[in-house]
């Protein structure tokens, strides 16, 4: 079995919003890489022996005295080195050139000339301008740009407005790009991407599905030998993925814990009892808290707090489930890549937190229990993937995205069983009908919210003053931005009918049309 961490990339992060777009590209290449802050520590750097670097964007102005800059460690490995945008300007400045205000800023679509011959671009291009340089279609997004060369390199890439849209120090193997090869609208950008980490920092394609799975088994035999392990299975793809891998694993010594919290869609806790219980014959403990989270939540109407309540009873919940057992040694979570990297973001200071983390977290210390944490070095698209090749149906791993404190958060306001069940059949009918209208898999999140507001309406004769769904439906690539998805209107009268139809406490149903940014994807 090939050693998947043996050849590797480390990405140095400035704060860039598309950092984690470039590791999910690196690792789709076939190559293993690790997303940390630009300040971490040169023994790390030095340790974890990168076959190559690349340094991020950024928010700060590199022209700025106390801007961020990269660690010396990277200009003395020895390494090949690829600066994006703000990594761009930070090498050129550290390395003896500088950088400035542009005269034009460039946000979004451009078009590059290839200077000069590039290890870097070599025979990648969307076109070929009659001077025979490559023309390539990118995404800019910089107001600053490099205004000096640093001693030994050469320009390899320019625009109208940006004359150092790319440079490298071809002896040193250094690179440098304004614009973003990370993200889908730089069309080349991942076979820029590939160029860097395949030929020119030479890693091997070992980061595989199949050898990942291999290398999880091993290391879950290694940590758990004979022992017994507890598992929160929520249902949601993290926690079902680590659900089978374990069962595939180690078999009778995995026991589940299932907390049906009342803020689950419909039928959700009996699907997922029939699905790992019955079906595939996990050992599923299921904890019917219903009442004791509507308790808890009773006159709370401020989102974080909710979370925040919600999160303190999964633990209590949790916890009592778990001393029932007295001889459980691990404790196994879902824990995936992006959450180590908020983590870290936080604990350092580098992260601002618009809300709670969605996954729930801070199980009590007197639980004692080693963690088991198979996929905490995967991303979403990663977990997906092994979930196919470990045989889970694609309909539970495709399906759209749903907030840890589930419908806690669906619900504007305090949040109590009328209308937690309100807002589950609207959801319901509104999902059903994405599904018979083929629409389901032609958005990227949908679902419906409750609002806490009365509106007249008429039934038959009768005037009635009941409560507002709103539906709302994304196209997104990363979550990052999104757009609201042109549903047909025909559609949408169809499943507005039959929410007030069939909900006799709903007069009103309205579509939400709003982008990301300004507005976020959930309502809470």
């Amino acid at each position: 079995m090939p050693n998947i961490y043996n050849d590797k990339i480390l990405i140095l992060d400035f704060g860039s919003q598309y950092s984690q777009l470039i590791a999910r590209r690196i690792r789709d290449i076939g190559v293993y890489c690790e997303l940390l802050p630009y300040d971490v520590s040169s023994h790390f750097i030095e340790k974890f022996k990168p076959n190559g670097i690349i340094l991020s964007g950024g928010p700060d102005t590199v022209s700025q005295t106390n801007s961020a800059r990269a660690p010396d460690i990277v200009f003395k490995l020895n390494v090949p080195l690829l600066g994006i945008c703000y990594g761009m300007q930070t090498m050129a400045v550290q390395l003896g050139g500088d950088a400035r205000s542009a005269e034009k800023a460039e946000y979004g679509f451009a078009q590059i000339r290839a200077r000069n011959h590039s290890s870097l671009l070599n025979n990648i291009s969307d076109e070929i301008n009659p001077d025979g340089h490559g023309l390539l279609d990118v995404w800019m997004s910089h107001g600053i740009e490099v205004t000096k060369l640093p001693p030994e390199f050469k320009v390899i890439a320019s625009t109208n407005n940006c004359e150092i849209a790319g440079f490298e120090n071809p002896k040193k193997q250094y690179y440098g790009l304004q614009f973003h090869p990370e993200v889908t609208h730089t069309k080349q950008g991942i076979q820029i991407l590939e160029q860097f980490v395949t030929h020119i920092c030479q890693c091997e394609k070992n980061w595989t599905a199949e050898n990942i799975i291999d290398e999880l088994i091993e290391k879950i035999k290694y940590q758990v030998g004979n022992k017994k392990v507890l598992l929160g299975l929520s249902g949601g793809v993290d926690s079902s993925v680590v659900a089978t891998l374990l069962h595939q694993t180690i078999g009778e010594q995995l026991t589940c814990v299932f907390v049906d919290n009342g803020l689950l869609r419909l039928n959700e806790g009996d699907e997922v009892m029939n699905t790992f219980a019955e079906n595939m014959g996990l050992k599923v403990i299921r904890s019917n808290a219903q009442q004791q989270f509507y308790k808890a939540l009773s006159n709370e109407n401020d989102p974080e707090m909710k979370r925040k309540i919600i999160g303190r009873a999964f633990i209590e919940v949790f916890d009592h489930e778990a001393q029932k057992f007295k001889d459980i040694k691990f404790l196994a979570q879902g824990t995936i890549y992006p959450d180590v990297i908020e983590s870290a973001g936080a604990a350092s200071g580098k992260a601002k937190v618009i809300k709670s983390h969605h996954n729930v977290g801070g199980l009590p210390e007197n639980m004692k229990f080693e963690l088991v944490e198979p996929l905490k070095e995967l991303f979403k698209d990663e977990v997906r993937t092994i979930g196919m090749k470990l045989g889970l149906p694609e309909k539970m791993l495709y399906r759209h995205p749903f907030p840890g404190p589930g419908l806690g958060v669906r619900i504007l306001g305090e949040v109590n069983e009328d209308y937690a069940d309100i807002l589950r059949h609207a959801d319901h009918i509104y999902l059903e009908e994405l599904n018979k209208h083929d629409l389901y898999n032609k958005v990227d999140q949908a679902f419906a919210v409750f609002l806490p507001v009365k509106s007249v309406g008429v039934t038959g004769d009768e005037r009635r003053y009941d409560y507002v769904i709103a539906l709302r439906a994304v196209e997104t690539f990363d979550f990052m931005t999104a757009r609201w998805a042109r549903l047909p209107h025909d559609f949408l009268d169809h499943v507005s009918n039959r929410i007030m139809n069939e909900i006799s406490r709903v007069s009103r149903v309205v579509y939400d049309i709003s982008g990301k940014p300004p507005a976020t994807i959930e309502w809470e």
